[in-house]
């Protein structure tokens, strides 16, 4: 007979307040302290803050003015988006060596799968033990865990304990622990679905689980209502995939004041297309296909593409592609940018880029440029070395952004 698959155990990971928390360990004067990382301009956003900052309302992707009042004395700062992925990838390398099947869910969260690994979610539990502390000694940092026999309740049982939390989550602790919960924990629903399910008197888990199932149908649809029907029982059978490919990569730009200078418009555009460019360079990928996102100050957002004759990974490309669907696809009409996005697809590995036995010129020389100014930055740094065009003098002397970013640093909890 054949033998009865292993149980499924499943770690979600979740690092603490991963920015922040890095900032912390960076300067340990900030230990203790209410600390924001992003911008605390009137159009600024909460990327993420110390738990000292939680205690007064604070949370990711909240408006900056909203913060700064709830937690006046905050300690902010920029962020430094470089230095979090090193470390990103130093967690990435230690979650590879516990476990062959990783899924990164992004900069500071991953599934790993431990079936085979550990027998029981006991077993597992001792696994997420010894990776929380492995983490803690070689980048001391905390992280919560959950270990569950799905992907689901994984990532419920993370949440329950933060921060540096070693939560299990079992099918006999369903009633306990995942039916008081508030339905929004379950996953797909926002704060429209919430309030629907609000209204017809379901504000928990447990509500949902005891909802009949034609009440859900008829306000949800057969395929949602059986969706949320299986969360609440606590089922989910998708499997922890290992690393993908991107599918696409972007940078945007909230401004603290409206772009309005055709001169700062394109300095915006350039440093965004580098961005992309030198992140692709990174990944050893090319691109097929240049987006633009402009969002205008009275709010009128316009997202657009174009196909490159070739895929590319040098800033030029992308920069002149951006800048012709501006000219010709976005009719700003005098009004200000407000935000600005650059993103690629079409992605593919850099050695498939055509061969080209003799190259035009210019792009020799922006190849030339791209691995040299890569090299600089990867020994000294991302602000070691930057375009003349997108510097701009202060009074002093020194140097400053011409674009005025209000936000640089996606959220993150």
């Amino acid at each position: 007979m054949p033998r009865p698959a292993p149980a499924r155990v499943i770690l979600h990971l979740d690092m603490d307040a991963f920015y922040a928390a890095v900032e912390v360990r960076e300067n340990p004067a900030l230990a203790g302290k209410p600390v924001i990382v992003g911008h605390p301009g009137r159009r600024g956003v909460v990327s993420t803050c110390s738990y000292e900052a939680r205690r007064y309302g604070v949370h990711s992707a909240m408006p900056s003015v909203t913060a700064r009042r709830l937690c006046p004395h905050a300690i902010w700062l920029p962020g430094r988006m470089d230095l979090y992925v090193e470390v990103s990838r130093g967690i990435r390398r230690i979650l590879d060596q516990v476990s062959p099947v990783v899924e990164p869910l992004s900069i500071d969260e991953a599934f790993l799968d431990l079936t085979g690994l550990a027998h029981d979610l006991s077993a597992g539990r001792a696994l997420a033990a010894t990776l929380k502390e492995r983490i803690r000694a070689e980048t001391r940092l905390t992280a919560s865990v959950g270990v569950a026999p799905n992907k689901f309740l994984a990532k419920v049982a993370s949440d329950l304990d933060k921060p540096d939390g070693l939560v299990t989550l079992g099918p006999e602790e369903i009633p306990g622990r995942l039916w008081p919960l508030p339905v929004r924990r379950l996953w797909g629903v926002g704060p429209r679905l919430e309030e629907r399910l609000a209204r017809l008197g379901l504000r928990t888990v447990g509500d949902v689980h005891q909802a009949p199932p034609d009440l859900l149908e008829a306000a949800l649809g057969e395929g949602p209502a059986r969706h949320l029907a299986r969360l609440a029982r606590g089922e989910d059978t998708r499997p922890v995939i290992p690393s993908r490919a991107p599918r696409s990569i972007s940078e945007e730009r909230t401004y603290a004041q409206d772009l309005v200078d055709p001169q700062a418009i394109d300095g915006a555009l350039l440093a965004r297309s580098e961005g992309v460019a030198r992140r692709l360079r990174r990944q050893g990928l090319a691109a097929r296909t240049v987006q633009l996102k402009v969002r205008a100050g009275d709010f009128t957002t316009w997202t657009r593409a174009r196909t490159l004759p070739e895929p590319t990974d040098l800033t030029e490309a992308v920069v002149a592609a951006a800048r012709t669907l501006l000219a010709e696809k976005i009719p700003l009409a005098g009004r200000g940018v407000r935000l600005l996005g650059v993103g690629v697809s079409g992605l593919g590995p850099a050695p498939a880029l055509p061969g080209r036995l003799f190259p035009p010129d210019g792009e020799r020389v922006a190849r030339r440029l791209a691995r040299a100014t890569d090299a600089v930055r990867a020994r000294y740094g991302e602000a070691a070395v930057t375009r003349a065009r997108l510097m701009e003098r202060r009074d002093d002397g020194g140097a400053k952004d011409p674009a005025g970013e209000a936000s640089s640093l996606p959220a993150v909890d």
